[in-house]
C-alpha cells in the first residue's frame, strides 16, 4: 500500500512542483478555498486552539486569523512541493539567512551548535541552510512511516546539502560526531506535542499549560552547544527571512528547562505578532486536562 501510494502521489508532485509561481500560487487559492470552504481540514482543531490562545480577540479577529491561516498553509504545501525541483539560485533569493555568521564564527573553530525553531511561517525553507554553512547542518526529525516518501524528502534535502538525523538516532550520532572531532549544526524544530510521561515538563504556551519537548535543552548542556533561535517571516508571497539570534551561549550555565522556556518565550513572541503564520491544525493543547497542579503557569 505504501509503494502504491507513493506511485500514485510522486507524479502529481512532480507535476506540482515544475509549476511557474504565479500558476503554483493559483493552486495554492484553490487548495486553500477546498481546505478551508469545502472539506473544512482539520478547522475544529484550528478554531479551538484560536480560541483557547486568544480569548480576548473578537470573532471577526479570530476569522481572520482563521482565514489567512489555511491561506499560509497551503503556500506551504506548495512550496514544500516547489522544493523537489527548486535550483540553489532559486532558494536563495526566496528564503534570505540573517546573521549566519554566528554560527559560521563557531564552525571556524570546529565547534558544533543547535538551532532551534517552530511550525512556524515556511519551515521547510529552512532546507536550504546547507548553502551558508561551512559544515554540514542536520534535521533532527521523526522518520515517515511511509519510506518510500521519506527516503524523497531525504533525497531533496541532501540535494540542499542539508541532512535528516533521526530523532531515535540522535544522541548516539552527536556523540559519534564529538568523538571523532566533526562539528555540525543541529536543527529542531521544538514545538510539538510529546507523548505524556511522567517526567514531562509542562509549562504555559500561549496561555495554556502543555506538555513541552526538552531533548534539544537536554543536549545542548550535556555537549555545551551554543543555542541559537531562528525567526521565519514572510515578507510578501513565497519571499521570507529567517534572522538567526543568540539563545544560550553557555548551556552548563543554564538552569534546567532554561533553555526550553526561552525558546518558547521567543516563539510566543513571535505568534503573537502574526498568529496567521503559525501552524493552527495541529493538536498542540490535546493533553491540556493532564496538567499537574503544580505545573508553572
Amino acid at each position: 500500500m505504501n509503494l502504491l501510494t507513493f506511485i500514485i502521489a510522486y507524479p502529481i508532485l512532480m507535476g506540482v512542483s515544475l509549476l511557474p509561481y504565479p500558476l503554483l500560487y493559483t493552486l495554492s487559492d484553490f487548495l486553500s478555498f477546498l481546505l478551508y470552504r469545502v472539506f473544512r481540514f482539520r478547522l475544529t482543531v484550528v478554531r479551538k486552539n484560536l480560541k483557547l490562545c486568544f480569548p480576548d480577540h473578537s470573532e471577526a479577529e479570530l476569522l481572520q486569523i482563521e482565514k489567512d491561516f489555511y491561506k499560509n498553509l497551503c503556500d506551504v504545501f506548495m512550496e514544500m512541493a516547489k522544493n523537489l525541483t527548486i535550483s540553489e539560485k532559486e532558494i536563495k533569493k526566496r528564503f534570505v539567512f540573517e546573521n549566519m555568521e554566528l554560527i559560521n564564527a563557531h564552525e571556524e573553530k570546529g565547534e558544533s551548535t543547535i538551532l532551534l525553531l517552530g511550525h512556524y511561517s515556511n519551515w521547510e525553507g529552512m532546507l536550504s541552510i546547507g548553502y551558508h554553512l561551512l559544515g554540514k547542518g542536520y534535521g533532527v526529525y521523526s522518520p515517515l512511516k511511509n519510506k518510500y516518501f521519506n527516503n524523497l524528502i531525504s533525497k531533496y534535502r541532501e540535494k540542499h546539502k542539508a541532512y535528516l538525523l533521526s530523532r531515535f538516532k540522535t544522541v548516539d550520532f552527536i556523540r559519534s560526531n564529538e568523538k571523532n572531532g566533526k562539528y555540525g549544526l543541529y536543527g529542531f524544530i521544538n514545538d510539538q506535542s510529546p507523548r505524556l510521561k511522567p517526567k514531562n515538563y509542562w509549562r504555559s504556551f500561549m496561555g495554556t499549560v502543555v506538555p513541552v519537548f526538552t531533548g534539544a535543552d537536554r543536549l545542548a548542556k550535556e555537549f555545551n552547544f551554543p543555542v541559537y533561535y531562528t525567526e521565519i517571516n514572510r515578507i510578501k508571497r513565497g519571499h521570507y527571512i529567517a534572522k538567526v539570534s543568540l539563545l544560550v551561549k553557555d548551556p552548563s550555565q543554564c538552569k534546567e528547562n532554561e533553555i526550553t522556556d526561552l525558546f518558547t518565550d521567543k516563539l510566543e513572541a513571535q505568534i503573537n505578532k502574526d498568529p496567521s503564520q503559525y501552524l493552527w491544525s495541529h493538536n498542540r493543547f490535546k493533553h491540556k486536562h493532564f496538567a499537574p497542579a503544580t505545573a508553572p503557569q
